[in-house]
């Protein structure tokens, strides 16, 4: 009998972290190539501990042109560019959101973050206006449209402990003019990835966006 001496990557959410230190790893790249030539919104609903933070982590490396981490793999044989697009990747576990101040500061830290590589304007001042300035600057800046993946979307009104219907209706009311920045920005946007456990019209923080439904 002949076993496989290779780590199974059990709690690795990185991609990069799996390729470069010997983790098994179930190759779905030719996903990643289907979707990212056949379609621009997607949203993937699983459980949570269901690997979505990792495929989100493999888009990333995937957008950035990472071609060495791939070697390998079916993506290799399919993709001949290898673009490096701006990735606006927002993770929205950041917080424990025991209320709208802690929305805020999720926001704040995934958006700090970006701001960092493509600059502020002091003139943006909700979450929303930061947001899509810095998709209009990615995408001026680089020449290309920018890649969106957001982890946990609807994070902030499940996982806290927030429990007065006033409480989660603020919360909705941020994250509709968050996300609807994704609507809006639509010409600047190469590709939209956002995963979460529950279905859009359970969370209404959606109007009538519609995105291709993933199923891994």
């Amino acid at each position: 009998m002949v076993y496989n001496s290779r780590k199974l990557p059990a709690g690795i959410q990185d991609f990069e972290d799996l390729r470069t230190t010997g983790y098994l790893y179930v190759d779905k790249t030719a996903y990643i190539h289907r979707m990212a030539t056949m379609g621009k919104p997607y949203f993937l609903a699983r459980p949570r501990r269901f690997g979505k933070s990792l495929f989100l982590s493999t888009l990333k490396a995937y957008f950035l042109g990472k071609k060495e981490l791939f070697e390998g793999l079916a993506i290799a044989e399919l993709e001949k560019e290898w673009l490096e697009y701006p990735v606006f990747h927002i993770d929205m576990n950041v917080e424990g959101y025991l209320n709208l101040d802690s929305l805020y500061s999720a926001f704040d830290t995934n958006l700090k973050v970006m701001e960092a590589v493509w600059g502020k304007d002091e003139s943006e001042k909700s979450p929303s206006g930061r947001f899509i300035g810095l998709i209009r600057r990615a995408h001026q800046q680089t020449g290309r449209k920018v890649v969106v993946l957001i982890d946990e979307y609807d994070k902030p009104l499940l996982g806290g402990e927030t429990n007065k219907l006033d409480a989660n209706d603020d919360i909705r009311e941020v994250l509709r003019s968050f996300y609807s920045v994704l609507k809006s920005a639509d010409a600047h946007l190469r590709f939209v990835f956002l995963t979460g456990i529950t279905k859009f019209s359970q969370v209404s923080v959606f109007s009538n966006e519609r995105c291709r439904v993933c199923i891994l």
